[in-house]
């Protein structure tokens, strides 16, 4: 039976235990019991399904697993310790010494280092490419190219890449389409549908949605999925838990409604943002300003929870308007129903290299807000006190 994505939130992935309970159970056990020392063997040699360990099966896992997998319109999905490990399990998985990536260069500032420090050391050839430019990445199509890698919307500037036109080139260069879905989630955009062939999560950001846990998560088909990630998973060991795998469920549930929610008070602090004098320049895929406007209202059904703008002035500035917040966030994590306010440059994307960060936008006036649930009248007016004391400050 086919069912709406606000339904699968709530509903996907689980089997009743024999309690009868409405709430999914959490499984917190490391290891599980067999009947005979023949359903051991059976279960560890794969002929018998069933849980065998919970570093790579746990029922909780498992049924967070289903949920977002049916959700993203994927047939398999791998839940990991962290976002960060969704990406490394993904490569390590998927890719081997010698073979070449192709990546957006407007990604997250630890993906880039993961690329260029540590998958480097095992072979791993990278080549950074504008978000938005297809013949940038066809000119980096080279004979050992095995994947393209993005972020759409990219983090911080909230840059819209071209799913389909990607998709489209990389089949035809039989190349694989990776696409890290952190910041729509599947309530805004669906990229295996657009032709993308792995979706990866930070589910520790918008699918949480509270800032409780840090957990991960890859989606996409069995053949891709099943033998290559969760078979890393399973012997790297980058797991996600039990509890946080309950807490991911909890916030699923409650996913389409906030993603809206999110999504409305985004659109009308960009809206209020663009017409403040302190402000030089607003990045919100919702507004017509945005340079991939027409491109965001095709594959995305929402602008998404991010604003960012630059401030007329350079750190000082930035710094200023982020100190002068007395109910926002400070600090580096988005997602949550708490509006959050950071500073890119010094923050997450400070492992990059000047020039690499200037390259991707990132300026030191830049600010990046993830727009929470709390009034919007509430966000402006204290988000005004830096800005409006910028003005008065000249």
């Amino acid at each position: 039976m086919h069912y709406d994505i606000e339904t699968l939130a709530v509903r996907a992935g689980y089997e009743q235990t024999a309690e009868q309970e409405n709430s999914e159970a959490i499984f917190p056990t490391s290891s599980f019991r067999y009947h005979s020392a023949a359903q051991a063997a059976a279960r560890f040699s794969g002929q018998e399904k069933g849980n065998v360990y919970s570093r790579f099966t746990n029922p909780t896992v498992r049924t967070f697993e289903n949920r977002l997998a049916l959700m993203e319109g994927g047939e398999s999905c791998v839940g990991t310790a962290s976002g960060m490990s969704a990406i490394l399990s993904t490569f390590m998985g998927l890719c081997q010494a010698g073979d070449h990536v192709v990546s957006s260069q407007s990604i997250f500032g630890t993906t880039k280092v993961l690329f260029t420090k540590y998958l480097a050391k095992f072979g791993l050839e990278v080549t950074f490419v504008s978000q938005t430019d297809i013949g940038e990445w066809q000119q980096a199509i080279k004979p050992n190219t095995k994947a393209f890698f993005l972020e759409t919307p990219s983090n911080p500037l909230t840059e819209v890449a071209d799913l389909e036109a990607l998709s489209t080139l990389a089949k035809a260069n039989n190349c694989l389409l990776i696409v890290d879905n952190c910041f729509c989630s599947p309530i805004l955009q669906r990229p295996l549908e657009q032709g993308a062939d792995i979706v990866i999560h930070s589910a520790t950001k918008f699918l949480d949605g509270q800032g409780r846990a840090i957990g991960g998560a890859v989606v996409g088909s069995a053949e891709l999925i099943e033998e290559p990630v969760r078979g890393f998973m399973r012997t790297a060991g980058p797991a996600m838990s039990p509890f946080n795998a309950w807490i991911f469920l909890k916030g699923l549930e409650t996913l389409p409604v906030r993603m809206r929610a999110h999504c409305e008070n985004a659109l009308e602090l960009a809206k209020w943002l663009s017409q403040h004098a302190a402000v030089e320049q607003v990045f919100y895929p919702g507004l017509e300003s945005h340079p991939q406007y027409a491109l965001a209202q095709k594959q995305q059904s929402a602008g998404g929870g991010l604003v960012t703008f630059r401030v007329k002035g350079g750190q000082p500035e930035a710094w200023s308007v982020i100190d002068s917040t007395q109910m926002l966030s400070i600090t580096a994590n988005l997602g949550d129903v708490k509006t959050i306010i950071t500073h890119p440059a010094t923050t997450t994307h400070s492992r990059v290299s000047p020039e690499d960060r200037l390259k991707a936008g990132i300026t030191d006036n830049l600010i990046r807000i993830s727009v929470g649930l709390e009034s919007i009248e509430d966000i402006k007016r204290d988000l005004a006190r830096g800005l409006d004391r910028l003005l008065t400050n000249k």
